[in-house]
C-alpha cells in the first residue's frame, strides 16, 4: 500500500515539474507599474539548446491561460503542434484600462490603452526575447475586450504577431471595416481566427457574424482565416471550444501527414514522393520561420508511397535523409535496408537490418521487425 501510494505521489511530482508555471513580475516604464506574467515553457526545455519555440502570448492571462497552456502541451505532445513558450497577461485590476480605446480615433487611447499596446510590443516580447529561447512567430489570443484589442496590432507597419485568435471579440467602432481592409492587402502570410455560438451576448453575436461575412470576401492568399459558430455554448463556454480548432487551423502544414493528406496530396503528387516532403518541410519553415525536424510518421508515409510508385529514387533519397536525421536509431538502418531490397541488393539489404540490431527502437520500428527482415530475407536465399 506504501508504495503504491509513493508511486502515485511520484507520477504527481513529475507531473507538476512538467507542467510547472513561472510567475514573474515586469516593472513597466509604459505602464508607470509592475505587471504580473506568467509563463509556461515546452517540455524538457533546455535553456542551453538551439532550439527557438514559437511565442504565445495570451491577453486575459488571469482566466485564460491555463486553458491554452493545457490545450498546447497536449497537441505538442501529439506533434500537431509545436512546443511554444507561452506567456500570459494578468489582467483582472487593470482590464479596462489596458483595454480602452479613443471615443474620437477608436485607436488604444491615452487612458491607459496606448501604453498597454506600448507594453507588450516594447517591453514585454523584448524580456521575453532576451530571457527565453524564442522564434519569431508569435501568436496572440484573447477574449471579449482583448479579442478587440488584439486586432490593433495587425495596424502596424511590421505587425507583431503572424498569428490572431479572437474569442467572440466586443468589436470597437469601425474595426470590422478596417480591419477587412487591412487583411485584404496583407503582404505577410497572417493566421486568423475567429469564433461565436448560438448563446453568445446577443450584441456581439451579430457585429461578430457580420464581421465574418466580410473577412470570408476577402481574396487574398496570404490571408489564413477560420470562423466557427458553436452550437450550445455562450460567450464563456465557446472559449474551451474554440482553442483546439484555432490550435488546428494555425498549425494545420505543421502537422504530421494523416491519412487524407497521403492519399489526396502525397499520391496525387506530380513530382516524387520525396519531393512531396521536401516541399512540406520546406513550406513550415517559410510559413513559421524556424525548422522542423522531419518526424518517424512522415517518413512512414513517404516510403509507402515510394513503394506504391514503385519509386527506386525516392527511397533511395528518402533512406539518405532516415540516416542523416536519425544516426542512432534502428529508423537509418531500416530505411537503407528498404531502399537496397527495393533495388534488389539483398546482400546489403541484409546487412542493413543486421546493423540496425544494435541501434535504438524507435516508436514505429523494433527488433523484431528487423529480425523478421533478416528470418525473410534469408529464407528467401
Amino acid at each position: 500500500m506504501n508504495k503504491i501510494f509513493l508511486l502515485i505521489c511520484f507520477c504527481l511530482c513529475s507531473q507538476i515539474t512538467i507542467s510547472q508555471v513561472i510567475y514573474e513580475t515586469i516593472e513597466s516604464s509604459r505602464l508607470g507599474e509592475s505587471r504580473e506574467i506568467k509563463i509556461q515553457l515546452p517540455r524538457n526545455y533546455d535553456p542551453e539548446g538551439d532550439i527557438l519555440y514559437p511565442l504565445v502570448v495570451v491577453f486575459d492571462g488571469d482566466y485564460l491561460f491555463e486553458p491554452i497552456i493545457g490545450n498546447a502541451d497536449y497537441h505538442s505532445y501529439w506533434g500537431d503542434m509545436p512546443r511554444s513558450i507561452i506567456v500570459g497577461v494578468n489582467q483582472a485590476k487593470t482590464r479596462d484600462a489596458d483595454l480602452s480605446y479613443s471615443d474620437e480615433t477608436y485607436f488604444p487611447s491615452d487612458e491607459g490603452g496606448s501604453q498597454f499596446f506600448e507594453f507588450i510590443g516594447q517591453e514585454l516580447i523584448p524580456y521575453i526575447n532576451d530571457n527565453y529561447l524564442t522564434s519569431d512567430f508569435r501568436i496572440v489570443v484573447g477574449h471579449d475586450q482583448s479579442a478587440n484589442f488584439l486586432n490593433y496590432y495587425l495596424f502596424k507597419d511590421k505587425p507583431l504577431f503572424r498569428g490572431y485568435i479572437a474569442f467572440s471579440p466586443d468589436l470597437s467602432p469601425e474595426m470590422s471595416v478596417r480591419l477587412q481592409e487591412k487583411l485584404a492587402t496583407t503582404l505577410e502570410d497572417t493566421f486568423y481566427y475567429l469564433a461565436t455560438s448560438d448563446n453568445d451576448v446577443k450584441v456581439l453575436r451579430e457585429d461578430i457574424l457580420a464581421f465574418n461575412t466580410g473577412l470570408s470576401a476577402i481574396e487574398n492568399a496570404k490571408l489564413h482565416y477560420r470562423f466557427d459558430d458553436f452550437t450550445d455554448a455562450d460567450h464563456y463556454s465557446l472559449v474551451g471550444l474554440g482553442i483546439p480548432k484555432a490550435i488546428n487551423e494555425i498549425f494545420g502544414l505543421y502537422k504530421p501527414i494523416n491519412k487524407k493528406e497521403y492519399q489526396e496530396k502525397v499520391l496525387a503528387y506530380e513530382g516524387s514522393p520525396y519531393d512531396y516532403l521536401m516541399k512540406k518541410y520546406e513550406d513550415i519553415e517559410f510559413f513559421y520561420g524556424f525548422e522542423k525536424k522531419v518526424v518517424e510518421n512522415d517518413l512512414r508515409a513517404i516510403l509507402a508511397a515510394a513503394k506504391k510508385k514503385n519509386d527506386v529514387e525516392a527511397l533511395k533519397n528518402l533512406s539518405k535523409l532516415a540516416r542523416r536525421e536519425y544516426p542512432e536509431s534502428m529508423i537509418s538502418a531500416y530505411y537503407a535496408g528498404q531502399y537496397y531490397e527495393m533495388e534488389g541488393n539483398m546482400k546489403k539489404a541484409l546487412q542493413n537490418y543486421q546493423s540496425g540490431l544494435l541501434l535504438e527502437a524507435s516508436e514505429f520500428i523494433s527488433k523484431d521487425m528487423l529480425l523478421d527482415k533478416i528470418y525473410d530475407i534469408q529464407d528467401r536465399n
